[in-house]
C-alpha cells in the first residue's frame, strides 16, 4: 500500500484524526489478522473522536469563561452550605435540556464564580454552547452597542448561546436602561434557552435592587420563578487559601 498519498489524500479532505490513527495502524503489529471493517471502524471512531475535542475546544474558547472550574474539582469540604447531591443531578446538563435557570447565591468570595463556570465548562463537554459574561460587562457593551449600530447583533449573539452566565448580579441598583435590557435578554431566552446568574445579593432583595416595579416583576417572573437555586453561605474561600500560604 502507498501510505503518503493516501495520508495526503486525507489530510487535504480534512480526515486529519484518520490519517493519525491510519499511520498507527501501520505501525501495530498483528495488523494482517484484523479485518477490513474493524480497521475502518477504528479509524472512523478516532476521526469522530478528534472532531468533538476540536468542537468542545471551540465551545470553550467562545465561552470565554472567567475561571477554569470543572464540576471534578469542586470543593465540597469548605463549610458554606454546598449541597453536593444536588451539583451532581444538575451536573448532567438536563436543566439546560429543559431549558430551565439556575441562580447561585451567597457571600464574596465563597465561591460563586467557580461554580458558574464549573457548570459552563461542563455544559461545553455536554455539547452546549455557553457564553460567560460580567453584568457590568454587560451593560457596558449594550450601552456602546446602541451607539455604533450593533446592538441588535450583540442582542442576537448572546440569545444563541446555549448557557448565558451572567456573574455578579445586583452590585449596584439598575437604571432604567439596564432595567430594560436585562429583560430584553430574559425574554429572548425564555423557555428557550438557559440562564445562570450569580449574585452576592439574596434573591428576596432583587426586586428592590431592579427598581421599577412593573418591569421587576417581569424580569423575576422570566428567571425566578423556573430555577433551580443553590444558597452558599460562610467565610471567604480566599480567606482560607491565603491562610494556608
Amino acid at each position: 500500500m502507498l501510505l503518503h498519498p493516501t495520508l495526503e489524500k486525507l489530510t487535504s479532505m480534512r480526515f486529519s484524526g484518520m490519517a493519525a490513527a491510519l499511520e498507527r495502524q501501520m505501525r501495530m503489529d498483528g495488523l494482517e489478522e484484523m479485518g477490513f471493517e474493524e480497521r475502518l471502524g477504528l479509524l472512523l471512531d478516532h476521526e469522530l473522536a478528534v472532531r468533538e475535542t476540536r468542537r468542545m475546544k471551540t465551545r470553550l474558547s467562545k465561552a470565554k469563561l472567567r475561571q477554569n472550574g470543572s464540576i471534578e474539582d469542586i470543593d465540597f469540604r469548605h463549610p458554606r452550605g454546598l449541597d453536593k447531591s444536588l451539583v451532581l443531578r444538575l451536573s448532567d446538563c438536563q436543566w439546560i435540556k429543559d431549558h430551565n435557570s439556575l441562580i447561585i447565591t451567597g457571600p464574596t468570595g465563597v465561591g460563586k464564580s467557580y461554580l458558574a463556570c464549573a457548570f459552563a465548562q461542563k455544559a461545553c463537554r455536554e455539547g452546549y454552547s455557553a457564553l460567560y459574561l460580567r453584568m457590568t460587562k454587560l451593560f457596558e457593551d449594550m450601552s456602546l452597542a446602541k451607539g455604533d449600530g450593533r446592538y441588535l447583533k450583540l442582542l442576537t449573539s448572546i440569545g444563541k448561546a446555549d448557557l448565558l452566565v451572567l456573574d455578579d448580579f445586583g452590585l449596584m441598583p439598575l437604571n432604567q436602561e439596564q432595567r430594560h435590557d436585562f429583560l430584553e435578554i430574559l425574554e429572548d431566552r425564555h423557555n428557550l434557552k438557559s440562564t445562570l446568574v450569580t449574585s452576592q445579593l439574596p434573591i428576596e432583595h432583587w426586586h428592590e435592587q431592579i427598581g421599577d416595579p412593573t418591569l421587576a416583576d417581569a424580569i423575576l417572573d422570566r428567571l425566578v420563578h423556573s430555577s433551580h437555586k443553590i444558597k452558599l453561605k460562610g467565610d471567604s474561600m480566599r480567606k482560607k487559601n491565603a491562610n494556608l500560604t
